[in-house]
């Protein structure tokens, strides 16, 4: 396991304790560009994630329909809710005027009966004391009788419907008040009612303004990031509480978890760490005393990363590692959209990087810093809580992310580079170690080697490099391996004398087998020793050591929780930069498909994966699903993938993701790939209708007078057609700046449609 490539550990103070770190054991740094994502652990641990398809966000989802619910036309809602306004405002007038007195026979005021029963008939006498009261008991009941009203003709008029899509309150009540009201004196009673009235005023207003203001948007985000006011579940549920290791006996590790979680001490990567070793307990009883124990001398900081480090220092996206999910965006409220997913926020996690995911877009729209960023920073965390193994492979100077973000960078062609890269990624067998070694040598000229493919350059390799290892113990350097290529006759001579010294007869055969293919005109060997020859430069004399020297980095390593950054050096050196990127890519692929614990997800991130996809890489790619492995392409245009390979690389990823401004020709691709669907279409046709009535005739041409348009009848078609999810044209044409298109596999195979996503929010 490399060193980490962060700073060292704080030396102890004056008196021997360690120096107080400037936070919180297990908080980032607070980040001067960026936001601080890291949520309140135990309001995160408590917020509700349902189970959901692939891709949404589940961190406090909440579920929508499957189908959008028929609304009522605004003109036909807006009309019935004004009709129904003023047929209460008819009843009520009719009944404050007195024009339905005759219709009670007992009573002149009928609809007044059922106050007069409960008030004393002394009150009414205009001599009695309590006339006051009889008086605010009349309106008071009056007022009882307008709600009723409203409330009734308010359902007809389906006003709150008009609130909840328009935020309009109902209309001002104070027109259906008695004119008496505003004209009588302001005695103490009238005082307080009205007073009432204008609050309740007030509050319908301040109501609409809020709503039209998407207040309660504002208050539910304030809400989640404060912490809000629910009670806390009982303890047997409370995740704060740790109840599984409750459950198992493990009461004072329970309780010491519980205490650091509420103190704020356990951070998420923490949690995400410590669930990580109980899973592992789970698996082996016999480590659960180690565990306890652990747990108890160590408190948050138990079951640490190799590294010693518990977090990121410094996050640019939101995170969720109780999921593992990381949000990347969210699904637009789009007809071409779902109606169930708009709105909802969109994430990726290892059961759906583990279908691999090919991103496509041109420069500047925004594949590293909204797609790849957010992933390897997910991942490295991940690492952190023991659940990943991460290798990012970009540009020297587009870093994905920090050098404290990873244990170790490798910066080839760089003279302060810590690490060198195993060129043979750490292979005993040469015919395995000449396989990998081929396919970065050649692999993209596959299609047109004789053969169609690399097993010639393989076997080429493996005839050289196996007689070179039984003899040095080693296989060949760069400058050894261009010259035995070349057919240097010295190296070729003193190669074959030294085998024949050790009685090396069988590697004697191989040797020979390459003199006499060297021979012919269309052999392998001229192609593979000018591709070499690219590695073989002065800023490259200290990397691709195979004599021990130097620190070396092997891609086998996955099998730790690693994170690693390979940093290629594309200014100056292009063609040597494809080449160590293709190397990366296959000794990944055959470190992935070999692992014996395959525990950990494995993941390689190409930030420029262009002239890197070979015939052999696509082949293993699909094979990565059973081994918990992935890896993720972001190309500028599907032209920098052989021919051949572009529509084998799109079916062979699970996941595909098309930017803003793809070119129409990638679109195409992608269109044919996602398929078509069936959309039910409507076709409107209009008749003109000619009448031969008088009247008819008449009202037609006051129509057409008033509206300018003649009367026509509508005949409406409804079909159901095959249409394409997305065209070429959409994807080349409809696709706003700082949006995808995005389409999900899980490993588990659920599929998710492709998805219109703003990668801004």
């Amino acid at each position: 396991m490399p060193r980490p490539a962060g700073p060292p550990p704080r030396a102890p103070g004056a008196h021997g304790t360690p120096q107080a770190p400037p936070s919180p054991p297990g908080a980032p740094a607070r980040p001067s560009h960026a936001p601080l994502t890291r949520p309140a652990v135990a309001q995160w641990l408590r917020t509700p994630r349902p189970a959901a398809a692939p891709g949404v966000w589940r961190f406090g989802h909440k579920e929508r329909p499957q189908e959008e619910p028929e609304l009522v036309p605004a003109r036909q809602l807006f009309s019935g809710a004004f009709i129904a306004y003023l047929c209460g405002w008819l009843v009520w007038s009719l009944l404050w005027n007195g024009y339905l007195e005759g219709w009670w026979i007992f009573v002149d005021e009928w609809w007044l009966l059922p106050m007069l029963w409960l008030v004393p008939e002394d009150w009414r006498s205009a001599t009695s004391s309590y006339v006051e009261l009889y008086v605010a008991a009349t309106y008071l009941y009056n007022a009882l009788v307008l709600a009723l009203l409203a409330h009734a003709f308010g359902r007809v008029g389906n006003w709150r419907e008009v609130w909840q899509r328009y935020g309009v309150p109902l209309w001002p009540l104070f027109v259906l008040l008695p004119g008496v009201w505003r004209e009588m004196p302001r005695t103490s009673w009238l005082t307080w009612v009205s007073n009432v009235y204008y609050v309740l005023l007030v509050v319908a207003v301040v109501a609409a303004v809020g709503r039209a203001g998407t207040w309660p948007a504002v208050r539910r985000r304030l809400d989640a990031r404060g912490g809000g006011a629910a009670p806390p579940p009982e303890p047997e549920s409370d995740p704060v509480e740790w109840p599984e290791i409750h459950r198992a006996g493990l009461t004072e590790a329970a309780a010491a978890l519980g205490e650091a979680t509420r103190a704020g001490t356990l951070g998420d990567v923490d949690y995400a760490r410590i669930r990580r070793a109980w899973q592992g307990v789970h698996a082996r009883p016999d480590r659960l005393a180690a565990f306890s124990d652990t747990v108890r001398r160590l408190g948050p900081a138990a079951c640490a990363h190799p590294s010693g480090l518990r977090d990121l220092p410094v996050r640019t996206a939101t995170h969720d590692l109780a999921t593992g999910q990381v949000r990347i965006g969210t699904a637009v409220d789009d007809a071409r959209n779902p109606y169930a997913r708009r709105t909802t926020g969109v994430a990726l996690e290892p059961a759906l990087l583990g279908t691999s995911l090919l991103a496509v877009g041109p420069s500047g729209s925004g594949k590293s810093v909204r797609l790849v960023r957010p992933v390897v920073e997910s991942l490295c965390l991940l690492a952190l809580a023991n659940r990943a193994a991460v290798v990012a492979v970009t540009a020297q100077g587009s870093a994905v992310a920090p050098d404290d973000a990873f244990d170790l960078v490798v910066s080839v062609g760089r003279p302060d580079a810590t690490h060198d890269l195993d060129l043979y990624g750490g292979a005993d067998d040469p015919d395995e170690a000449a396989r990998t070694l081929a396919e970065a040598l050649v692999g993209d000229l596959a299609a047109t080697l004789p053969g169609g493919d690399s097993r010639r350059a393989a076997t080429a390799l493996a005839q050289l490099i196996g007689p070179y290892r039984r003899v040095h113990g080693h296989f060949p350097g760069v400058p050894d391996l261009r010259e035995l290529l070349g057919g240097a006759p010295a190296a070729l001579d003193g190669l074959r004398t030294a085998l024949r010294d050790a009685g090396e007869a069988s590697q004697l055969r191989e040797l020979d087998a390459r003199e006499r293919q060297s021979a012919r005109g269309d052999d392998i060997g001229v192609l593979l020793s000018e591709r070499i020859a690219f590695l073989d430069r002065p800023a490259f004399t200290d990397f691709f050591r195979t004599d021990g020297g130097g620190r070396r980095f092997s891609l086998r390593a996955i099998e730790h929780p690693l994170r690693v950054r390979v940093d290629l050096p594309e200014r100056g050196h292009a063609e040597a930069s494809r080449i160590i990127a293709r190397l990366v890519l296959a000794q990944f692929t055959d470190a992935a498909l070999t692992r014996d614990d395959r525990s950990l997800f494995a993941c390689l991130v190409l930030d420029d994966a262009s002239y890197t996809v070979t015939a052999d890489c696509v082949r293993s790619v699909q094979r990565l699903r059973t081994a918990n492995a992935g890896v993720v392409f972001a190309l500028r245009s599907l032209e920098d993938v052989p021919e051949p390979l572009r529509g084998p690389l799109l079916g062979a990823v699970g996941c595909r993701m098309a930017f803003a401004g793809l070119a129409p020709w990638d679109g195409n691709r992608f269109a044919d790939t996602w398929g078509t669907e069936w959309v039910q279409t409507r076709d409107v046709t209009n008749r003109q209708i000619i009448s031969d009535e008088p009247l008819t005739k008449a009202l037609h041409m006051m129509r057409r007078l008033v509206t300018g348009r003649a009367a026509t009848a509508e005949a409406v078609t409804v079909r159901e057609v095959e249409r394409a999810r997305w065209s070429a044209s959409d994807l080349a044409h409809a696709v706003p700046a700082g949006h995808a298109v995005l389409s999900l596999t899980s490993v588990g195979g659920e599929h998710a449609p492709p998805l219109l996503v703003d990668l801004r929010t």
